[in-house]
This record gives C-alpha cells, structure tokens and sequence, in this order.
C-alpha cells in the first residue's frame, strides 16, 4: 500500500508548485489538450462536402467521419482513465499529445475512405487516454475553493465552447486553405502543449497499481457502438426493423454485462463506487443529457445555415460565434464566481432551464430568412451558450470533487465519456427523429416548389423540440439527484477501496 506521503502527491509538482504561477501556466497546457479533443469532434462538420468530394464519400458513409472519432473516444475514455491512474498522468497526457499529432497526419492524408475513417478512429483512442489525464492533472492542482472556481471556469468553458470553435475553425480552414488542414492543425498545438509541459508538469512521487480491466473496455465499447448503430440503422429502416431491435437489444445487453463486471472486480474499469455519489452521479448525467441536445443542435445548425440560409463555410463558422461567446461568460464569470458561493444545485438546474428556452426558440425555425438570424438565432445562441457554459463547469468540477488520488484518473474519464457517448448518441438519434419527421411531412403534403426546403426545417424543428424537453427533463433530475448543501471544502476525499491501491 501507498504510504500517506505517496498518495499525498501532486502530479503537477511539489509544494513550490502549488504555491507559485507555475500551475496557472500549467493550466494553460492542460487547456490546449482540451481543446484539441473537444474541437476535433466538430471542426470536420463544415469541411465534410469536400472532403466528400474528393475521397468518393457515400452519402450513408460520410457520418463516420464524426462517429469513427466519438465512439472511440467514448468508448475507450474509461479504460483511458485506469491507464492515467496506473502510469501516471505526466507520462500519459504527453503521449496521448503525441499520439493524438500523428493520427492527425494520417487522417489529413487520407487517400481515400478507410484511410480517413482509421486516422480519426486512432485520433478517439488517444484522445481517450488524453482527456482523462489532462483533467486528472487539473482536478488535483486546483483544491483551494477560489482558484479551483476559477480554473474549472476555463476549462469548462474550453469543454463547452470547443466544438462551436472547431466549426469556425473548421470554415476558415476548408475555405483559404484545403479541408485536410482541419487535421493537419493540430500538430503544431501538440507540438507546443508537449514541448511547454515537458519543463511544467511533474511525475507523481507515488505509484498506482489499479489493474487494467480491458475485458470491460470492450465490453462498454461494444454496448455504445450497437446503440449509435442502431439509432443510424432506424433512420432507414425504422424503429421496429429487426436489425434495429438486434442492436439496441445487443447494446442493452453489453451495458448489462458492463455493469455486473464493475460490481464484481476487485479492480473494476468504472468503480461503482463513483457512481453511488449522488452528487457525482448528478453531474454525470447532466453532462451526458445535455450533450445530447448540443452535438443534435451542432448538426442541425450547420445545415440549416448552409442549406437554407445559404451561408458560406467561413461565414456558417461566424454564425456560431455568439454560442462561443455565451458558453465562455456562462463558464468563467457566472458558474465560476457563483459556484463557490450557491454550491452547484441551484446553479446547474438554473443553467438547463436557461438552455432549454434557448432551444426552444430554435423550434421556430422557417423558410422565411429574412431576419431569422437577428430575430431567432441569436437570441437563441445566446441562452444556449450560458446555459450549456453554466452546466458544464460546476458539473465537471463536482464530478472530480472530492475523489481520491487513485479513482481521479476513472471519474475524469467518466465525466468526458459521458461527454462524448452523449453526443454520440445524439447525433445519431435527432438526425433519425429529424430525418423521420421530414419524410412524414413529405408523405402528407401536396407537391409544391420549396417543399424539400420545407420537409427539412419542419424535420430540424421536431428534432429541436425533443432536444427542448430533454434539456427540461435533465433539469428536473438534476434537481432531484443533486444535493441541496455544497460540499465541504474540509471534509476528507473519499479514498474508496484501498485494494485499488495494492499490487494485484
């Protein structure tokens, strides 16, 4: 067993650390990771008709382009997390910064599908050991209440507002220079985050001995991939299609069998222990809920503005700029100067209320495009963005709060997977509600010259209002999971099983 002085550690450092500016630029690294894994889940979206174009995309085989991506990254996030916990977070954060640079290089010289859809697959698996480690690092530098605030603030700001830059990233990108340089971009900020926290970050004194549970990787994994493919396979086929029903019922079965492989290891890849926190449990399903109506409006967004309202890609990536904007002031100078005063209850339930009148204002979306932009757009990013800015902060700081030492790698990766298999799942469920709708409307009508146009924003406004009530549904739940009082910055970190700790 670790003595008290091991498990003690901070990975950033020794006291000096702590105690000096060091680790506000520490921070600034941890933050470039971030992005680069958040970004990378969208900044393709605008570029995806070229590179359509070029490589000889189906229309049925273009989606994998995002999903490849997400469901490794989700899939893997927790085993991603164990490896963080066993290694150490230094080792690992620099080698997923690594990893993460050369898989960029080969999606971005793709010669053709397979080679596209393999590079963003490896980009997901090291982004699943990056993230982890990267808020592992964050989670134990910053435990006085006041700075922890303030740089969950940024984080959560990057967290949420990283996949509304990569679309504007991704339009300046495909239309100045070539769609292959949404990839190629991210070698130059690995290069920088690695070469800066070589001389910033520090190994951890102590060491981890928490067994790798690969079986249970797999095991999740497979239960995510079955359920993304079933959503995908509805879309044409319908709910009740056998293959459909085979795989959502393969998925729930997995998840199952998931379940019961944490409850009976000794070093189990999720322990349940985390879960069984309510407060922590709370902010898990915050996250993974609401990132199911974010990557839904995402998709929606960029076609609507595209497709109907005819924007360029550079000038669809703009169109974005006040959810950025909202989702920034929502982390940072709201959630992170109120969280320390109103704990994170009434400031969580608050922000999903707030997103869900954003969303709803997306329900009045229309062919007339005259002034839907100044009148409904933007309005409607604006309460998006604080109410999605002001979830994710207090949600990610509560879902690593308190935690020991050796769980911090496994519940940093529960807290991004939930992230990411959220919007996964969302993508793929609101696009087969939005293209059912749309067909629906179709069948019903009468032929006439925009009705094409029409079946599609009606399908987008279905779509948008599920997203609505599942924002309010998260809200209520929220409410009931959270607890009222905060929790105490002196009460002692639950250090859970001490078994995780020995040598198996």
């Amino acid at each position: 067993m670790r003595s008290k002085q091991a498990g003690a550690a901070d990975p950033l450092g020794t006291e000096a650390t702590r105690t000096s500016g060091t680790r506000w630029w520490a921070l600034v690294v941890i933050g470039l990771a971030q992005l680069l894994v958040v970004l990378d889940a969208t900044i393709v979206n605008i570029a995806l008709p070229s590179a359509q174009r070029e490589l000889g995309l189906t229309d049925a085989s273009r989606q994998w382009v995002i999903t490849a991506y997400t469901l490794a990254f989700g899939g893997l996030l927790l085993l991603g997390g164990r490896v963080s916990d066993r290694f150490g977070a230094k080792r690992v954060f620099l080698i997923g910064l690594v990893g993460f640079a050369v898989a960029s290089v080969v999606a971005g010289a793709a010669v053709g599908p397979g080679m596209l859809f393999a590079g963003r697959a490896l980009q997901g698996v090291f982004a699943a050991v990056l993230a982890p480690a990267a808020l592992s690092l964050l989670s134990t530098t910053f435990t006085e209440p006041a700075e922890r605030g303030t740089a969950f603030g940024v984080y959560g700001a990057l967290s949420g507002g990283g996949a509304a830059v990569g679309l504007l990233a991704g339009g300046v990108l495909t239309e100045y220079l070539d769609w292959r340089w949404c990839l190629y971009v991210n070698v130059p900020v690995a290069a920088v985050a690695v070469l800066a926290g070589l001389p910033l970050l520090r190994n951890p004194s102590g060491t981890r001995r928490a067994k790798l549970d690969v079986a249970s990787a797999l095991t999740s994994s497979a239960g995510v991939t079955a359920a993304v493919g079933g959503f995908a396979a509805a879309e044409a086929s319908g709910w009740t299609a056998p293959r459909v029903l085979a795989l959502l019922g393969a998925s729930a079965l997995l998840l199952v069998l998931f379940t019961l492989l944490a409850a009976r290891r000794p070093f189990p890849l999720l322990p349940l222990r985390i879960l069984a926190d309510r407060a922590r449990g709370g902010a898990f399903l915050a996250v993974a809920l609401s990132q199911v109506a974010m990557f839904g409006l995402f998709l929606f967004m960029t076609y609507y503005l595209q497709t109907v309202l005819g924007y360029s890609p550079v000038l669809t990536g703009v169109a974005f700029l006040p959810l950025t904007a909202g989702i920034i002031v929502g982390s940072t100078l709201i959630a992170g100067r109120l969280l320390p005063r109103t704990g994170p209850r009434s400031l969580m339930v608050t922000a999903l209320l707030v997103a869900a009148l954003g969303m709803g204002l997306l329900t009045r979306i229309g062919t007339d495009t005259s002034t839907v932009f100044v009148t409904l757009l933007l309005p409607a990013q604006i309460l998006l963005g604080l109410g999605l800015g002001g979830v994710m902060m207090p949600a990610m700081s509560t879902a690593t709060d308190g935690v020991s030492e050796h769980d911090a790698g496994a519940a940093s990766a529960t807290v991004n997977a939930a992230q990411q298999i959220g919007g996964s799942l969302g993508t793929a469920l609101l696009n087969t509600i939005a293209t059912t709708a749309t067909a629906s409307y179709l069948a019903r009508q009468a032929p006439f010259p925009e009705a094409n146009t029409a079946g599609t924003v009606h399908g987008f406004a279905v779509a948008l209002t599920i997203a609505a009530i599942l924002l309010l549904a998260t809200a209520a739940l929220t409410a009931a999971l959270m607890p009222r009082t905060r929790r105490d910055p002196a009460q002692p970190a639950d250090h859970g099983n001490p078994a995780d700790n020995e040598t198996p």
